[in-house]
């Protein structure tokens, strides 16, 4: 193979000459490169520091009364309402076929994938089946929809808006009968609505139903249709309820927390495939790094990433210590009672002694739950259980922290739902912001006050929790405001919330459809008789 140099220099000079200057050309290259990345990244964090000192002014943050952080955020006359406004049809009795999807990823990617079959089943005027749930590859946990959710619930909450079945049905073949066989799709990536009244709806009608495979993130976020956007609420905070045994289980936690006071809840996403996703591992030892390039290599894309200048832009989980100084810098004292939402923390207890060293009220459902509940939540399944458990608790926390919000992360939903649930108090670092001010710490640039005034700054221009505009990348089951919110005294009258009699008027139109369509049967005289 010729090297990038072998076009150069071949007119004139000894072999020799050519050869010491391509060395010292490629040597020059190589030590160019190491001194642009190490520039870039002190480049990025002195721009972070400055902007972070300027916000601050290095004088005295606004001060947070974290006995305030303990109550709903101000509502601003907001309150959630996900009915329908305008316009909405109950479900023809006749479909155009039937839905079948297979979620994928952990619990809130699935929360999100079922909420968009939902819409894409209203979208194609479908009948949708029950969908299945993939075996987490992290968790290998095999519960299905029924495992985890209350199916009745889940049919007779939508019954204004889809129509919904367990199965797909048998249809004749021959003589015997066999199970309607679907056309498995791959649906595109963030799809528009007009993917699935072309492509998707053209299949359904020639094969009479379809299997859509793999559904996670295959219908884009951003609709501009309010209705449904609402649809996607109303299946992701009333119809996906929890099976009664999970909610039991959740109860009592929260019970036993409240039993002694306001309890605050933290997602911490310090686990392995995290930590490998982000490529942050500088901070483990050698035997542990290999851990994590070995699962990095098998789970995702092939690519170099430097930690330094991954921590510079705010791309790692914040550690356990981190976090505990991030809450004693807001004022928060080793009384505060905390439950912790994570799986496997990766790296041992040496990370996470310096959290529970700070906050040592620190529990999690393993420890708080009894014997008798953890084997009865084993039996039940593993980690979507478990998951579905911790997502509950910190629902109802009075304080929420995550420390990893990315897109599909259990703190993505859980945002959304706190929001809709009341406006409950939620703690949201920016890492970006952050990482400058933890790197100054760390090399000795910034006094204690002036670390913990810069934390106060950064974490002050957070919302709270409170409705606020939503702005990408911020996606739309963190953040449904305004669409699924409305006002009883509105300055806008698009705002204004939805009359007390909504229900009435749709189950009326609903008996209406039914109605119809038994007459239409030659069942009419016989329902009136």
């Amino acid at each position: 193979m010729r090297r990038a140099g072998d076009m150069f220099g071949r007119r004139g000079g000894g072999v020799g000459g050519q050869r010491h200057l391509k060395q010292l050309s490629g040597g020059m290259k190589v030590l160019a490169g190491r001194l642009s990345v190490a520039l870039i990244v002190l480049l990025i964090c002195t721009i972070s520091l400055f902007s972070t000192i300027k916000e601050t002014g290095l004088s005295s943050p606004p001060e947070i009364d974290v006995n305030k952080l303990w109550r709903t955020a101000a509502s601003d006359g907001w309150r959630p309402s996900s009915a329908p406004r305008s316009n909405w049809h109950p479900p023809p009795a006749e479909s155009n076929g039937y839905l079948k999807v297979r979620c994928n990823g952990g619990l809130n990617q699935q929360r999100t994938a079922i909420c968009n079959a939902v819409l894409a089943a209203r979208i194609m005027n479908a009948t949708l089946v029950l969908p299945d749930l993939d075996a987490n590859y992290y968790w290998h946990d095999e519960s299905g929809f029924s495992d985890i959710y209350d199916v009745e619930h889940f049919i007779s909450s939508l019954k204004f808006d889809i129509r919904v079945v367990h199965s797909l049905p048998e249809i004749a073949s021959g003589k015997k009968k066999k199970k309607l066989k679907p056309f498995q799709l791959r649906p595109p990536r963030d799809a528009p609505v007009s993917w699935y009244t072309t492509d998707a709806l053209e299949k359904m009608k020639e094969h009479g139903a379809i299997y859509l495979t793999p559904f996670s993130h295959r219908l884009a976020e951003e609709i501009d249709h309010p209705e449904y956007q609402r649809l996607r609420c109303r299946v992701n905070f009333h119809a996906l309820r929890f099976k009664p045994n999970i909610m039991k289980l959740s109860s009592a936690i929260v019970n036993r927390l409240r039993a002694q006071g306001h309890f605050m809840s933290i997602h911490l996403r310090f686990e392995m495939d995290m930590l490998a996703f982000a490529g942050c591992l500088d901070i483990f030892n050698p035997e542990e790094q290999k851990i994590l390039r070995e699962y990095r290599q098998k789970n995702f894309a092939n690519k170099t990433l430097v930690y330094s200048e991954r921590r510079a832009i705010g791309k790692c989980p914040l550690t356990p210590e981190e976090v505990g100084l991030i809450l004693r810098a807001l004022g928060f004292d080793n009384s505060t009672r905390i439950y912790l939402a994570a799986g496997e923390l990766f790296g041992g207890d040496r990370f996470m002694r310096p959290l529970r060293t700070m906050f040592p009220h620190l529990v999690n459902h393993g420890s708080i739950a009894t014997p008798e509940e953890l084997a009865a939540m084993n039996e039940d399944g593993h980690g979507l259980v478990a998951s579905a458990v911790d997502y509950m608790v910190c629902l109802l926390s009075d304080i929420f922290m995550p420390t990893y919000d990315g897109p599909s992360n259990f703190a993505n939903n859980l945002m959304g739902h706190r929001l809709y649930y009341g406006f409950r108090t939620t703690l949201q670092p920016d890492r970006k912001a952050l990482a400058p001010v933890f790197i100054a710490r760390e090399e000795g640039r910034s006094s204690q006050a002036e670390f913990e005034a810069s934390v106060r700054k950064v974490i002050f221009r957070s919302h709270f929790g409170g409705p606020h505009k939503r702005i990408s990348p911020e996606s739309f089951y963190t953040n449904s405001w305004p669409e699924c919110f409305c006002q009883v005294s509105p300055a806008n009258p698009g705002d204004k919330c939805p009359s007390d009699n909504v229900i009435d008027d749709l189950n009326s139109q609903l008996k209406n459809e039914e109605n119809t369509v038994r007459a239409v049967a030659g069942e009419g005289e016989t329902e009136g008789s």
